[in-house]
């Protein structure tokens, strides 16, 4: 499990990678939304490159119970990796025992020796098998999700018509669909 609980307390945060047009910011804002809806403090940190499609992209998100610190995190509880470059830039940044996921459709690498859990989603294979593979973020969030538990499925698939953008409601169901999806994976990934 990705969070700490402490009696009834969550703490958990994840960063996501990627790049630009692999819907990194907006997989970050869903979980935030998520968290906001439970009624838990959240921290949405974005950071992206100037270049809107294929520069690097990155946000962390943080979701607890209580106040949170600082938003800033050196040493991340777990990631969402999306592509070969965000492998190489943040794998080494998480935590001893953190957990990651990674976009195996897109990174192809030996991750034996690692002092974290690695979880290999096909989330662009799984997303073009639900009708599009600008899907594949939800694919992996849903995992995410689904592993940690510190957001619903519920929570994410309501805060979707929070965050589409009204000129893109039309991807309402084939992003819930991807969810849905993610989350049978990480429950049996075999």
């Amino acid at each position: 499990m990705v969070s700490i609980r402490q009696e009834d307390n969550v703490y958990s945060d994840v960063l996501i990678a990627g790049f630009g047009g692999q819907g990194i910011v907006f997989t970050g804002k869903l979980l935030a939304y998520a968290g906001l809806r439970e009624g838990k403090q959240v921290v949405f940190y974005p950071s992206y490159g100037a270049e809107m499609r294929g520069g690097a992209a990155s946000c962390t998100v943080i979701v607890s119970d209580s106040i949170i610190p600082s938003p800033i995190i050196s040493s991340p509880q777990s990631e969402i990796l999306m592509s070969y470059p965000a492998v190489e830039k943040f794998l080494s940044c998480v935590k001893k025992e953190g957990y990651v996921v990674v976009n195996s459709s897109l990174v192809k690498k030996n991750f034996r020796g690692k002092k974290v859990r690695i979880l290999e989603v096909p989330a662009n294979r799984i997303a073009e098998e639900l009708g599009t593979v600008r899907a594949a973020n939800m694919i992996t969030l849903g995992v995410w999700a689904c592993i940690s538990q510190v957001v619903s499925l519920e929570s994410l698939i309501l805060s979707l018509k929070q965050v589409l953008s009204p000129d893109r409601l039309a991807l309402l169901k084939v992003n819930e669909n991807s969810l849905r999806e993610g989350w049978r994976f990480a429950s049996n990934p075999n």
